[in-house]
């Protein structure tokens, strides 16, 4: 059914009917038709979810209550609706929606949100407007200083009322709906219905009419869901190769802190990503920066906290990356409604690190949804991806123009066909960002993998033994073991450097609680023994001997270096300031994952 249709079909209001046909509208959404069905007079509860239209569905039914049965608005002057909305940008947003929908009925409406100018606010106030759109805090600062009168107000709309809720605006809503018209009419607008916007309802509606636009079972169902298993420290290495495998025209990752945000902006932006940022410690015009360089196309991926994105919407996002598994069903559903919304298909991936993967699987269960479990992309893959999309843009392109004929003609005299393609094809890749290299992790074995390092049992590098052939081979212990958080995939490299071996001398690898054994093949046996014993062959404060003599004179302790030095964990460096040897090192000071120590650390040395 077209818009035009449904137009005459249901009872929208004129002006907002042609406003609908005017901007594309093919077919309105759940709740959209709900509410131009709904009751003109009543007070109403509606559960609706993030991205279901409903700003343009609390627009459809104040409408009657704002203008009756005229079509256009009177001169501005107190204002006759009020939406309060929980942040900033959705505030923002929510007045551009309501622009181009009453844009035929002349309407006028301000905007008042913490960080802006507030004197522009009041100076906007003064001169009348038909709709106010703003934040609680906000608000009630213009209502205290006498600037927001709502004495003719005729409805008020609250957006995404449980945000509110549990940002904390419980006082300012109830100090806001006091001061507004007892007989004004109240749209309550909420994912969900806790006890508190029940109570809420009770107390500030008059036997509000129960709507539920989308059943519980139906949510977000246009998301694809998607589990990605990584390594615990290869989670941004799976961010960076899941942007470079996707489609999408825009992407949103949300992390728990702001400092993970800085790091990851950062890091995706030295990795040649046009990237941005939203944070709570960012200024509004910082902010609103950031989001019109995602609406009109310069960035392409906006790095998020969950605070941050409340209530956002970019147009053409179909890819939501969780770089952090969600602490609850509540915040994973409003993350994930970023993406899916009004009837778009949407992807929503969560990074997992193998030893969070059941926090990740109780979360989808509590929000009632199912992912489907995948390998995060390897090389190969993007590698493939970027040959394809190179021979497309080449087959795609049209012939030579008249102006480029001649040009083209001397590079085939100057250069063989193949050299040409080959610098095309050198330029083409050398524009894209280099993925990174990703541990095989495969999602069948993990359960396995994780049951036989509990038990001491030998570890597997790239998901295969090392050399079947080792026949002879001489063991060694390392002094660093799970207590120290000992991985293969850094101590191999440490191993090899340490004996002058390739990795293709090295057999299994036995990680136990404070030490590792390994195997060397028998013929380098000898030279890797006499390298060890080489000064500055190891890391320092780690300890390498042949098995049985741990301590012995035969093998080679490196000395620590006390004082200011950082550790160096590119190069498998694992102790902070003052570390000691074949001791576990300080909290926050040891390998990767560790927390940061309380208080400061003794000082040594």
């Amino acid at each position: 059914m077209t818009s035009t249709d449904q137009a005459a079909s249901l009872p929208i209001h004129p002006a907002l009917a042609s406003a609908l046909e005017a901007k594309g509208y093919h077919q309105l959404t759940p709740v959209q038709v709900e509410m131009a069905n709904a009751d003109v007079e009543a007070d109403l509860l509606v559960s609706a979810q993030t991205g279901s239209g409903k700003t343009v569905a609390f627009g459809i039914a104040i409408a009657p209550t704002l203008l009756g049965r005229a079509e256009r608005f009177p001169a501005a002057g107190r204002p006759l609706g009020l939406v309060i909305a929980p942040t900033r940008e959705l505030a923002i947003q929510v007045q551009r929606e309501l622009d181009w929908l009453y844009a035929a009925a002349g309407v006028r409406i301000a905007t008042c949100v913490g960080g802006m100018d507030m004197r522009r606010e009041r100076r906007a106030l003064e001169s009348g407007a038909h709709l106010v759109v703003g934040t609680p805090g906000r608000l009630r600062d213009h209502i205290t200083k006498g600037a927001l009168d709502l004495g003719a107000l005729r409805a008020v709309v609250l957006d995404e009322a449980d945000e509110m809720l549990d940002l904390g605006f419980r006082e300012d809503l109830e100090f806001i709906l006091g001061a507004a018209p007892e007989d004004r009419r109240t749209l309550l607008f909420s994912a969900t219905v806790p006890r508190g916007i029940a109570e809420l309802a009770r107390n500030f509606q008059n036997d509000a009419v129960r709507i539920a636009a989308t059943a519980a079972t139906e949510q977000h169902a246009d998301i694809e869901y998607q589990m990605m298993l990584v390594r615990r420290d290869e989670r941004e290495h799976a961010v960076i190769n899941t942007l470079l495998d996707s489609d999408s025209a825009s992407a949103l990752v949300f992390c728990h802190t702001r400092e993970a945000v800085r790091h990851l902006t950062a890091r995706l932006a030295n990795r040649g990503f046009s990237v941005v940022s939203l944070s709570g410690e960012m200024a509004q015009s910082e902010r609103s920066n950031a989001l019109q360089s995602m609406r009109d196309g310069r960035a392409h991926v906006c790095v998020a906290t969950d605070v941050a994105a409340r209530g956002i919407d970019l147009p053409n996002l179909d890819l939501v990356i969780h770089a952090d598994v969600p602490s609850n069903p509540a915040t994973l559903l409003h993350r994930s409604g970023r993406t899916g919304r009004a009837g778009r298909k949407g992807v929503c991936v969560l990074i997992v690190p193998e030893n969070r993967r059941g926090a990740a699987q109780r979360v989808l269960a509590l929000a009632k949804l199912s992912a489907v479990m995948r390998a995060a992309p390897g090389i190969a893959e993007i590698e493939t991806r970027y040959r394809a999309q190179i021979l497309d843009a080449v087959l795609s392109s049209a012939e030579p123009d008249e102006a480029e004929a001649a040009f083209v003609a001397e590079l085939l005299a100057k250069a063989s066909p193949e050299r040409i393609a080959t610098a095309f094809l050198r330029q083409q890749l050398s524009a894209r960002p280099v993925p990174e290299d990703l541990s095989p992790l495969p999602v069948q074995d993990m359960q396995a993998r994780k049951s036989k390092r509990d038990r001491g049992i030998e570890e597997k590098r790239d998901g295969e033994p090392r050399r079947p052939d080792m026949e002879g081979g001489v063991w060694f212990t390392l002094s660093l073991g799970r207590k120290q958080r000992a991985d293969p995939k850094w101590l191999l490299p440490m191993i090899c450097r340490a004996g002058g071996v390739s990795k293709r001398d090295v057999g299994s690898i036995r990680i136990e609680d404070t030490q590792t054994r390994f195997e060397i093949s028998a013929d380098k046996a000898a030279g890797f023994i006499e390298q060890i014993r080489q000064p500055g062959s190891t890391e320092r404060g780690i300890v390498i001997a042949p098995a049985g003599e741990g301590g012995a004179a035969s093998s080679w302790r490196a000395k620590p270096k006390f004082g200011k030095g950082k550790p160096d964990f590119a190069k498998g460096d694992k102790f902070g300031k003052g570390g000691k040897p074949g001791k576990k090192p300080h909290r926050g000071q040891g390998a990767p994952g560790d927390r940061k120590p309380k208080g400061k650390p003794k000082r040594q040395g």
